[in-house]
């Protein structure tokens, strides 16, 4: 039953991890592929021009997103790895300094010596790498970052999260779209805010304002630029 417990809440820490990814990834997705439809709205009107870059944006974003995600996952989860390691070899070569070390921990939260040393030595007489682990470096050898759910959910999400000014854009009428992918795009950010904001226990008004803000000036940059330069250019 232990056993089934503890399998049970690996697993929904690894979805809450694939659940933060896949927000954050579907916030880039709508920011990124939004800011680049605007600027080629800027500088055209032609649909199939907008498709191809949304498009073209939306899968080199998706790819590039998962790989970024699963490149850095991979490398914390190699550092985490490397500190198991290492306690490992310390527990094997000093026991007793490594005991005196876990003890010093608890002292300096307030525990008196003796009562330090009794409850290090309960610990480490159950499973002294896991005791060590979570005090020291607040690692669980059982619960590490995984690179895959977190690579997958972020290409996805991504993918998900550019469709939002994708469709919107192409589906509007001419005279439109401007308005109607704007529209689309405000509602997916105020999503994505919501919902990181809610994983991550932070204060929902603050993340949504602060997507707003941030996607909403991208998109004005980018259709300047876009008007400056396609006038510019034609």
């Amino acid at each position: 039953m232990d056993n089934f417990k503890k399998k049970l809440e690996l697993s929904q820490n690894d979805k809450l991890n694939g659940l933060r990814a896949a927000v954050l990834g579907a916030n880039d997705g709508v920011v990124s592929t939004a800011g680049l439809i605007f600027g080629v709205a800027g500088a055209t009107n032609n649909r199939a021009a907008i498709f191809t870059a949304g498009l073209a944006a939306l899968i080199a974003g998706a790819i590039s997103m998962a790989l970024g995600e699963y490149i850095s996952v991979s490398t914390q989860r190699d550092t985490e790895r490397a500190f198991i390691a290492q306690e490992k070899e310390l527990l094997e070569a000093d026991p007793e300094g490594q005991l005196s070390q876990l003890a010093s921990f608890y002292e300096e939260k307030g525990v008196s010596h003796k009562t330090a040393m009794k409850f290090a030595r309960e610990l480490t007489a159950k499973n002294p790498i896991k005791a060590h682990l979570e005090t020291e470096l607040k690692l669980d050898e059982e619960d590490l970052t995984n690179p895959l759910t977190a690579g997958v959910a972020s290409f996805f999400s991504f993918g998900i999260g550019a469709l939002v000014p994708l469709v919107a854009a192409v589906v509007s009428h001419d005279e439109i779209r401007i308005k109607v992918t704007l529209v689309a795009v405000v509602a997916g950010l105020f999503l994505t805010g919501y919902l990181s904001a809610k994983f991550g226990g932070a204060n929902k008004r603050a993340a949504v304002v602060r997507v707003l803000v941030g996607g909403i000036l991208a998109m004005a940059v980018t259709y300047a630029i876009g008007r400056a330069f396609g006038t510019a250019v034609s």
